[in-house]
């Protein structure tokens, strides 16, 4: 199915080479200020910077052809399309009988036979994630308006790592600022030089996204299957490329004893709060009231310029294949956008649903 959501719905459309991407939300409350300039504003940071990204270069230039008049939504159902315009499909058909390794191209195949559209991976492109970030800029708006805050950054790129668990001050004022969405100008140069390195020797890096929102109530979430984490991690692994994610302390979890992991609770002006947060802001699938925190894991590209073993579908002997096309070393950098829509979509999705949100 295209279609995630329950009280604020998102259904994606389209193809990577086909005529454009877009989206239908529904569930917004009529009178949003919403403008074409906002959602522009964030399609455009995920975009591919000069040098460490795709040399496709598409204007992504965001329509809205429903659900808001007048800077307003109008309660109806949002409508949001972006044109491709850059296409090249002339190196893609082949890989119909000798698919990629990395790739859903024999995946898709099998399930979907001749009807699959291969031309730059079709349906599962991350193309697609251009519309989950306009949809997202909505979200993200709705969510502002309630005091919710959301904010990623690029925290790894290879064996690069920026150890320091940036603040949400840092990640909003700095993350936006370089081409790879680092949090500090001084791993941000150390990413770059990563990507560059992979992408002169033919090869791909992947690396880490870290999230963090603040501004949450206490009580988000609809356990028992419908939990934050739960929630959350549904969306992130429909980003393409997505291979894991965790919560707060997440896999370090296990090696603590329950007198670490455990987070104490104290007063704060009045407030409980905990006096750290190695549950990443949620119990029991409910936010409790401290930042979410969790980080997102992207294999590297699958599209390299090295030789890679594949099979030839129709004699069933293996071959030798060359990608030819337009890729990026690194598509960490642009999916630092889709992490943070598609954390908004989920969020605002679930205080809906929770009466947060009118």
């Amino acid at each position: 199915m295209n279609t995630i959501g329950k009280s604020l719905r998102l259904t994606i459309f389209g193809s990577s080479h086909g005529e454009g991407v877009g989206c239908v939300l529904d569930g917004v409350p009529p009178g949003l200020p919403i403008t074409v300039e906002e959602i522009q504003k964030e399609v455009d940071l995920r975009r591919p910077a000069e040098g460490i990204g795709t040399p496709r270069h598409e204007e992504d230039m965001v329509q809205v052809l429903s659900g808001s008049k007048d800077g307003l939504a109008t309660g109806g159902a949002i409508t949001l399309f972006i044109a491709n315009k850059d296409r090249d499909s002339s190196k893609y058909l082949k890989f119909r009988d000798m698919p990629r390794p990395g790739h859903a191209d024999y995946t898709a195949v099998q399930k979907y036979g001749d009807s699959h559209d291969i031309r730059g991976g079709g349906q599962f492109s991350g193309r697609l994630t251009a519309p989950i970030v306009a949809a997202g800029a909505v979200a993200r708006k709705l969510l502002t308006e309630h005091g919710v805050t959301i904010g990623a950054y690029t925290e790894s790129v290879g064996r690069v790592i920026d150890a320091k668990p940036r603040t949400l001050q840092e990640i909003v004022s700095f993350g936006r600022t370089n081409d790879v969405r680092a949090a500090a100008m001084d791993t941000a140069e150390l990413m770059r030089q990563e990507i560059l390195d992979a992408k002169a020797e033919g090869d791909s890096v992947g690396g880490t996204v870290r999230c963090v929102v603040e501004g949450l109530p206490v009580g988000v979430g609809e356990p028992f299957f419908d939990t934050v984490e739960g929630e959350l991690a549904k969306m992130m692994f429909a980003i393409p490329a997505v291979k894991g994610i965790e919560f707060g302390a997440g896999f370090r979890a296990v090696g603590m004893r329950g007198s670490e992991c455990n987070d104490p609770f104290i007063v704060v002006d009045g407030r409980l709060r905990t006096s750290k947060n190695d549950a990443g802001g949620v119990l029991g699938g409910i936010t409790n009231g401290m930042p979410v925190e969790f980080r997102v894991a992207f294999k590297p590209t699958a599209s390299i310029s090295k030789p890679q073993r594949t099979v030839d579908l129709r004699e069933m002997s293996e071959r030798e294949l060359m990608i030819e096309g337009r890729h990026d070393p690194c598509i960490v950098p642009r999916a630092v956008s889709v992490v943070e829509a598609a954390a908004a979509l989920v969020l605002a999705d679930l205080m809906v649903r929770g009466g947060f949100i009118d």
